[in-house]
C-alpha cells in the first residue's frame, strides 16, 4: 500500500512527537508592548520631524518642561534610561541649541540639564503634536485612561521586580 503526501496528515510543528510547546506570539504580552511602543514611536515622527526633534528627544523635553533644571541622574529616572544612553542624547539637543548643561555650583559632580529659549519655545508646539496623535488612537478617552493607569502600574511593578537584577 502506498500512501501520498496528499493522503498523509503532516502534523503542525507544535504537535510533533516530543515537540515543546511554545507561547505563541500574537499571545504574548510583551510582544504586544513591544509591537505598541514601535507604531506610536511610527506615529509621532512626522509629527515631531517638523519640530527637529526625535521621539526620545521629544520625551526628554516633556521631564524637562515638568522639572527643570534636572540632573542627569533625575531625568535618566524619569525616563528609565542610564546615563550611558541618555549622555549621548542630551548632547546632541545641546548641539541643536534645545538644552543646555552646566555643573551644579552646590556639587560639581552633578550636570544640570535644562531647556534653552528654543527649547522652551517648542512647548508651545506640543498642542498640535497631541492633537496630531489623538486623532490617530484606536481608543476613545475613557479607554485611552484606564489603559494608561494598567501601563503605570505595570511599569512600576516591573520596575520593582527588576530593581534587585542590577
Amino acid at each position: 500500500m502506498t500512501t501520498t503526501t496528499e493522503t498523509m496528515a503532516k502534523p503542525a510543528p507544535a504537535q510533533d512527537a516530543g515537540a515543546i510547546a511554545v507561547p505563541r506570539l500574537d499571545q504574548q504580552l510583551c510582544f504586544a508592548l513591544y509591537s505598541a511602543s514601535g507604531l506610536m514611536t511610527k506615529l509621532y515622527r512626522p509629527l515631531l520631524d517638523p519640530l527637529g526633534l526625535t521621539y526620545p528627544q521629544y520625551l526628554a523635553m516633556l521631564a524637562l518642561w515638568q522639572h527643570s533644571p534636572s540632573t542627569i541622574g533625575e531625568l535618566g529616572a524619569a525616563l528609565g534610561l542610564d546615563s550611558a544612553t541618555l549622555t549621548p542624547l542630551i548632547k546632541r539637543m545641546e548641539a541643536g541649541g534645545l538644552v543646555t548643561r552646566r555643573r551644579d555650583a552646590a556639587d560639581e559632580r552633578r550636570v544640570l540639564v535644562e531647556p534653552t529659549a528654543k527649547g522652551q519655545a517648542l512647548r508651545a508646539k506640543m498642542k498640535d503634536v497631541q492633537e496630531g496623535l489623538n486623532c490617530a488612537m484606536p481608543l476613545d478617552r475613557a479607554e485611552l485612561k484606564a489603559l494608561h493607569g494598567t501601563l503605570t502600574r505595570l511599569v512600576a511593578g516591573l520596575r520593582e521586580a527588576t530593581a534587585n537584577q542590577d
